[in-house]
């Protein structure tokens, strides 16, 4: 049996064994190789696009508006070399099957997120309405946690036919998934998360308390009452991908995947032994890209930096936030189509914010004497930190505590306050359910905080579509495909887990990206090898369903 991975469902593609296949991705004409691209966004999407268009031949010219990594952000506490701050992705499921290709590519490690109710957590406490509970798994819960997560797992059941469809993922049948989720998308595409919840029958059978409960806590990795309001698809390809079980964090930090990754040499078709991204970009990515157009004298993409510095490129992958293309970027209107504005556009962010402190060492693990309990533990509550998190480096050595990650109007909540403020209230919160625990003595050093909203380059966490936005979904993840497309909107390529279907998830980005990277080989003349036939060859059989 194939090792599970996050094999479609709207488009059913083996993106792992494309990468892995000896054969390679692609090979370009001889005179092609050489040409610069840009890529603008330093992000996952970005340098992993650039690692295999490098591979190809071509010379990839990354721009980047703030810090390299983008949403892959780890900031290391002054004074340490390891203790750090995940502020963007911080939990990757092993399903994420094309993003561990780099990882593993580059040597990083990983080890099991400490998620509530894991090994890994050792303990978590759910605190509800004043109401406090220690468990080390479900089982050690009262009967209600055991009956909404059995309600929802039948709910998926009835809904979905969840069972089928993963068992057809697992073995990797394109056509039997294409068979069973295509309905799926007319069926759920404009109706909400929280009505799939209420209209099926384990739960309409069940107090509203279940409902509140599964809002709150949820099931795997915390409260999903945050994603109530958006199209259900979206969280059943959440479900069905397994990106929200058996997830991991990276020793050290992921920011080193693209750091790593970046500097990394790669044998090339075309430069020396020896050559990385970092070498073809003269070891520092262009400032931040201001404008691209189509220079009418030669028909190529003219990109300005922040400087002033214009280039011209036969080719352009945009992965940066769709919205900065309105906002920050002048972008030439007929790049696009008006009906791929429009998604453009319309897409919707999350907010999303987190508070981090750096513990004197792992003192949640002292046992309290009363109880023979830890004295704190992994804590899901109502309150306004919504998840705390603990990260042990070993027995006295600093720790990391995610004092407070939230969404939506949580994350709201803390937008216009300074980084101690978010944590006098987060401690505030955590001393009435822990009342003899007096976490500020651990503190060291000063807190790290991020809100994506306010942050110029992203507006926003990650895309949450909303019922309806189906079709926009589909404009924007298939615009790789541009054999058909007018010459004025051919060369810019879109990629970025915002375009993808599985948004606010690192695999996304890199899914995006490999289709980029087979739609720019495509433009330059090249093809993939017949023996391991691209995303862009599969796309007319297997592709996403067309909604009219």
């Amino acid at each position: 049996m194939t090792e599970f991975s996050a094999f479609g469902p709207d488009f059913p593609f083996a993106y792992d064994d494309w990468l892995k296949h000896p054969s390679g991705l692609g090979v370009l004409p001889p005179e092609r190789c050489g040409e610069a691209v840009a890529v603008i966004g330093a992000g996952a999407a970005g340098v992993m696009a650039g690692h295999e268009l490098m591979k190809m031949g071509l010379r990839p010219i990354l721009y980047e508006a703030g810090k390299f990594g983008g949403r892959l952000r780890s900031e290391i506490f002054e004074g340490t070399e390891d203790v750090v701050a995940e502020l963007g992705g911080m939990r990757f499921p092993i399903s994420s099957r094309a993003f561990y290709h780099y990882v593993d590519l580059v040597g990083c490690e990983s080890a099991p997120f400490p998620n509530p109710l894991t090994p890994a957590a050792g303990s978590t406490v759910i605190d509800l309405e004043g109401e406090t509970l220690f468990a080390r798994k479900l089982d050690d819960l009262p009967p209600l946690y055991r009956e909404v997560a059995e309600a929802y797992a039948a709910a998926l059941e009835e809904g979905a036919r969840f069972s089928e469809i993963r068992a057809a993922m697992q073995a990797r049948d394109a056509a039997r998934v294409k068979e069973l989720w295509d309905p799926l998308v007319a069926a759920w595409d404009e109706r909400t998360f929280y009505d799939f919840i209420t209209s099926s029958r384990a739960f309409s059978s069940l107090p509203f308390r279940h409902r509140e409960v599964f809002g709150q806590v949820g099931f795997g990795t915390g409260g999903w009452d945050s994603d109530f309001p958006n199209s259900m698809l979206e969280i059943l390809r959440v479900n069905l991908c397994g990106l929200d079980d058996d997830q991991r964090y990276i020793v050290g930090g992921v920011e080193q995947v693209p750091l790593r990754l970046w500097r990394q040499p790669a044998p090339c078709a075309h430069w020396p032994e020896g050559t990385s991204l970092a070498g073809l970009n003269g070891g520092a990515t262009r400032g931040r890209a201001i404008r691209i157009r189509r220079d009418p004298a030669n028909g190529k993409l003219a990109v300005t930096d922040r400087w002033g510095r214009e280039d011209l490129y036969e080719a352009v992958l945009v992965t940066c936030q769709s919205h900065l293309l309105t906002t920050s970027i002048e972008t030439d209107e007929a790049l696009f189509d008006q009906k791929l504005w429009m998604a453009l556009d319309r897409t919707r962010y999350m907010q999303a914010a987190k508070t981090f402190v750096m513990a004197d060492r792992p003192f949640w693990k002292d046992l309290d004497p009363a109880t023979g309990r830890p004295v704190m533990s992994m804590t899901l509550t109502d309150r306004i930190t919504r998840g705390t998190y603990l990260f042990d480096n070993g027995p006295d050595r600093p720790a990391a505590i995610c004092l407070s990650y939230s969404w939506m109007t949580d994350a709201l909540k803390v937008l216009p306050l300074e980084a101690e403020k978010r944590v006098d209230l987060a401690l505030a919160a955590l001393a009435k359910i822990y009342p003899g625990v007096d976490v500020a003595s651990h503190i060291r050093g000063n807190p790290i905080c991020v809100s994506w909203e306010r942050d110029e380059n992203f507006l926003g966490a990650f895309k949450g579509a909303l019922p309806g936005h189906y079709r926009y979904n589909h404009r924007m993840y298939g615009q790789f495909m541009q054999a058909d497309l007018p010459p004025e909107q051919r060369g810019i390529f879109l990629a970025g887990d915002g375009i993808s279907w599985t948004p606010a998830w690192v695999e996304g980005a890199a899914q995006t990206a490999l289709n980029a990277v087979w739609g720019i080989m495509r433009h330059f003349g090249g093809a993939s090898p017949a023996a391991n036939p691209g995303p862009g060859e599969l796309y007319p059989q297997i592709g996403p369903r067309a909604l009219d």
